[in-house]
C-alpha cells in the first residue's frame, strides 16, 4: 500500500470515528432532552392540578404559600382556553408584548402574538382539561427556553466542532505543504549543488581528451557532450525549483517538437510518436521545467505501453479564453477512473521501481510556475490514457467589428 492509500484509509477511519461521536453526543443530548420533557410535563400536570384547587386552597393560609410557590417556580409558558376557544389566562408569554402600555411602561400589546404561541403550543402538546365551578377549559403550554436550547445544542455543538476541525484541517495541510514544498526546494538545490562539480569535471576531460588524442571530431566524444549537455539541463531544472523561473514566449508546437526529436531516439522503436494541432500559438514558458513536464507525461505514456503502441501530441487553441490546449495521449493500460486524482499525488506509482514523483513535480511546474492546469481528461483501461495541460496564450485577439 502507497502512502496516499494510507492517508486516505486514515482520513476515512477519522471521519467515521468523528460521525460515531457525532451520533453519539446527539443520542446522548436526545435522551436528556426526552428526560427534561417528562418533567416539564409532570410540572405542567401539577400546575393544573394547582390552578384547578387554587380558589379553594387560598381560603387556607397553610396553602396559599404552596400555591404561590409552584406558581412562581414554573417557568414552562401556559395558556388557557375556554370552551369556545377564546383565550382566558396565560403564564410566563413575554410581557412587552401581553401588556397595555402605561404612562409608566414602554409596553406594546401584539394580539398576533397570542395567535402564535397558542399555535406553537398546540403543535407540541396535547391539552390539560380544566374545569373551574362547571365551566371546562384547555390549558396549553410549550417547551420552555431552556429545554430549546437543549434540543438544538447537539448540533450547535457539531457544527463548532466541525468548524474547528475545517480549520484544523486546512491549517495543519497548510503547514504540511509548506514543510513539503521546503524538502522539495531543498532537495533540489542540494542535488544541482551536488551535480555541478562532477559535470564541470566531464566538461574539463572531454576537452583534454580531444586535445591529447586530436580526437575533435570523434562521434563518441560528441555523443558524451550531449549527455554532459543533458546532465546541466537536469541541474539548471534542480536549480530553479523553489525559485519563481523566468518565462519567454515561444512557440509551443516548437518547444514540444524539439523535445519529441530527442526523447523518441532514446526509447523502443516499437513506439511511435506524433505531434499535430496548431503550429503557431504562443505562450510564456521556461523551457527547461516545461521539458521536464512533456518528459514526465511521455515517460509515463511509454512506460504504460507494454508491447506496441503510439504516443501523441496534439496542440488546441482556445480562442475564446486565450488558452491552449495540449492533450497527451497513449495507447498504454488506462488509469481507473477512481485514481484520476491521485496519480499526482506525492508516492503514487503503479511500478515496482518507482518513487512515485514524476506527476507530481509535472503538476507542480505546470500550476506554480507556469499557472496553468494538468488533469487527467480521459482514460479506458486497457485503451489508453490523455492528459491535458492548459496554458496561457501569449498571444491576444482584438474582436473584429463591422
Amino acid at each position: 500500500m502507497n502512502p496516499y492509500q494510507k492517508k486516505r484509509r486514515w482520513k476515512f477511519f477519522l471521519l467515521i470515528f468523528a460521525i460515531l461521536i457525532g451520533i453519539a453526543s446527539v443520542f446522548y443530548t436526545d435522551s436528556f432532552v426526552k428526560k427534561m420533557e417528562r418533567e416539564e410535563a409532570d410540572q405542567f400536570h401539577l400546575w393544573v392540578k394547582i390552578q384547578e384547587r387554587a380558589m379553594f386552597l387560598y381560603d387556607n393560609d397553610d396553602y396559599r404559600v404552596i400555591v404561590e410557590t409552584v406558581r412562581a417556580n414554573t417557568k414552562t409558558p401556559v395558556i388557557m382556553i375556554d370552551s369556545a376557544g377564546m383565550i382566558s389566562s396565560f403564564f410566563g408569554l413575554d410581557s412587552t408584548k401581553t401588556n397595555y402600555p402605561t404612562a409608566d411602561t414602554k409596553l406594546s400589546y401584539d394580539s398576533l402574538y397570542f395567535v402564535r404561541q397558542l399555535r406553537q403550543m398546540k403543535a407540541q402538546h396535547p391539552p390539560d382539561e380544566m374545569n373551574f365551578f362547571g365551566k371546562k377549559f384547555k390549558a396549553y403550554y410549550r417547551d420552555s427556553f431552556i429545554l430549546t436550547q437543549l434540543r438544538y445544542f447537539p448540533y450547535i455543538q457539531m457544527g463548532v466542532i466541525f468548524l474547528f476541525l475545517l480549520t484544523a484541517y486546512a491549517a495543519f495541510s497548510s503547514a504540511r505543504r509548506d514543510e513539503q514544498d521546503h524538502v522539495w526546494v531543498g532537495l533540489a538545490k542540494e542535488t544541482a549543488h551536488q551535480l555541478g562539480t562532477p559535470i564541470s569535471s566531464l566538461m574539463a576531460w572531454t576537452e583534454l581528451m580531444k586535445s591529447k588524442f586530436d580526437a575533435e571530431d570523434d562521434p563518441l566524444i560528441a555523443e558524451m557532450e550531449n549527455d554532459i549537455k543533458r546532465l546541466e539541463i537536469i541541474t539548471d531544472r534542480f536549480s530553479k525549483i523553489g525559485s519563481k523561473p523566468i518565462l519567454e514566449d515561444h512557440t509551443v508546437y516548437i518547444v514540444i517538437s524539439d523535445f519529441i526529436r530527442y526523447f523518441k531516439v532514446r526509447t523502443s522503436d516499437k513506439v511511435k510518436f506524433s505531434i499535430t494541432g496548431d503550429e503557431q500559438v504562443r505562450a510564456l514558458l521556461n523551457v527547461p521545467l516545461f521539458d521536464w513536464v512533456i518528459e514526465n507525461l511521455l515517460k509515463n505514456a511509454a512506460n504504460a505501453i507494454e508491447n506496441e503502441g503510439s504516443i501523441s501530441v496534439n496542440i488546441i487553441e482556445n480562442l475564446a479564453k486565450e488558452q491552449v490546449f495540449i492533450d497527451v495521449s497513449d495507447t498504454g493500460k488506462g488509469i481507473p477512473r477512481s485514481k484520476f486524482d491521485a496519480v499526482f499525488q506525492p508516492g503514487y506509482t503503479t511500478r515496482k521501481r518507482g518513487w512515485g514523483l514524476g506527476l507530481s513535480l509535472t503538476k507542480r511546474i505546470v500550476e506554480n510556475y507556469h499557472s496553468g492546469e494538468i488533469f487527467v481528461k480521459e482514460s479506458e483501461l486497457g485503451k489508453g490514457t490523455t492528459f491535458r495541460i492548459i496554458l496561457k496564450s501569449s498571444l491576444r485577439y482584438e474582436p473584429t467589428t463591422a
